[in-house]
C-alpha cells in the first residue's frame, strides 16, 4: 500500500519504520530537507504525485487541523491516521465526513491494556487510579527540550495534551465520561509555558471515581494503572510491562514497536474495532478541555460533558 507521512521528527520517522516493516510504500511531505528520495515540501503535490492511499498526519498539534483540511480540500477518499491529540484545539474544524478519519491512541494495542480490558469484562469497576511521569528533558535526548513543541502551549504542548494516551483508554475502557475537576498547570522550573503537572478526578459510566495524575518532571518514569472491582483489584505497570491481579503477576513480553505496529495492522486491514475514531479523538480533547477550565477557575469547578448529558 502507499503511503504519505506528513511530518517527519521523531514519531513521523516512527510511523515510516513500522509501515515499512508491514510492506507499506511510504512517501514523506516535510518542511525540513531530508535526505529522503520520496520527499515533498507540501501536501498537494504529495497527494498528486504519489497517489497515496493512506495518510499519517504526524506533524505538530496545531497543525493537525489544517493538514486534514487541506487533504479533505484535494478530495482524498483513504484512511486518515492523526497523532494524537486529535488537535490543540477544534476551532475552525468544518463540518465533513469525518468517517475515514482515526487519532494514534496507539496505546489501545498494547498488550496489557488488551489483557485489562479482557479482565474487566463483566466486573463491578468502583475506581481507578493512574499516574504517568516523564521528564522532559529525557524525552527527546538530541533535542534541547526548550525548543520542543512540548514546552510551547501555543503549538500544543503540556502534559495534558502530551500524555493523553491515559485520557483515552480511561475514556474508552470506562465507557465515556460525564464529569470532571482538576488542577494543573505551570508549577516546576523547566523553561516551558506550557503545563508541567495536572491531576484529574473525573467520573464515567462504568468507574464512578477515576484518578489521573500527568506530569513532565518524574526523573524515574512511571507509567501505571491500578483498577478496584467488586471482584478483584488489577494493577498494570507499563514500564516493567506487567499486570497483576490480586496478587498473581504476569509478565509480558513486546517491543516498544507492537502498539504502532498494530494499530497500522488495524487500519491496513479495515479492522476498526479498537482504533480510537474522529469523535472518540474528539471526547479526549473535550475531556482536556474542561479539565483544563476547571483548573483555571477559583474552586476548582466540575464540569459536565455536554455531549453525554
Amino acid at each position: 500500500m502507499r503511503v504519505l507521512i506528513i511530518g517527519y521528527g521523531s514519531i513521523g520517522s516512527r510511523h515510516a519504520k513500522v509501515l515499512i516493516s508491514l510492506g507499506c510504500e511510504v512517501s514523506i511531505v516535510s518542511k525540513r530537507a531530508i535526505n529522503i528520495e520520496r520527499c515533498y515540501s507540501n501536501i498537494n503535490d504529495a497527494v498528486t504525485k504519489e497517489r497515496p492511499e493512506y495518510v499519517v498526519i504526524a506533524n505538530k498539534t496545531n497543525e493537525h487541523i489544517s493538514s486534514l483540511i487541506e487533504l479533505k480540500r484535494i478530495g482524498f477518499k483513504g484512511s486518515i491516521l492523526i497523532e494524537k491529540p486529535l488537535s490543540h484545539n477544534l476551532v475552525g474544524l468544518p463540518d465533513m465526513d469525518y468517517s475515514n478519519v482515526f487519532v494514534a491512541y496507539n496505546m489501545r494495542f498494547n498488550p496489557l491494556i488488551q489483557r485489562l480490558l479482557s479482565e474487566l469484562n463483566n466486573q463491578d469497576i468502583i475506581s481507578s487510579q493512574a499516574y504517568v511521569g516523564q521528564y522532559l528533558p529525557d524525552w527527546r535526548p538530541n533535542q534541547d527540550y526548550r525548543k520542543s513543541y512540548s514546552s510551547k502551549k501555543d503549538q500544543g504542548g503540556g502534559v495534558l495534551r502530551d500524555l493523553s494516551h491515559e485520557l483515552d483508554f480511561m475514556n474508552w475502557i470506562f465507557g465515556g465520561w460525564s464529569r470532571v475537576s482538576a488542577m494543573g498547570g505551570k508549577y516546576s522550573d523547566l523553561e516551558i509555558d506550557s503545563d508541567d503537572v495536572f491531576g484529574l478526578m473525573f467520573e464515567s459510566s462504568r468507574c464512578p471515581i477515576c484518578m489521573l495524575q500527568l506530569n513532565y518532571l518524574d526523573r524515574s518514569s512511571r507509567r501505571d494503572i491500578i483498577v478496584n472491582t467488586n471482584q478483584h483489584v488489577f494493577k498494570v505497570d507499563f514500564i516493567n510491562k506487567t499486570l497483576q491481579k490480586d496478587n498473581d503477576i504476569i509478565t509480558f513480553d513486546f517491543d516498544s514497536n507492537h502498539s504502532y505496529y498494530m494499530q497500522h495492522k488495524a487500519i491496513l486491514e479495515q479492522d476498526y474495532n479498537d482504533l480510537c475514531d474522529f469523535e472518540s479523538g474528539k471526547e479526549v480533547l473535550n475531556l482536556i478541555n474542561a479539565a483544563e477550565k476547571s483548573a483555571y477557575t477559583e474552586n476548582n469547578n466540575w464540569i459536565k460533558n455536554e455531549t453525554n448529558l
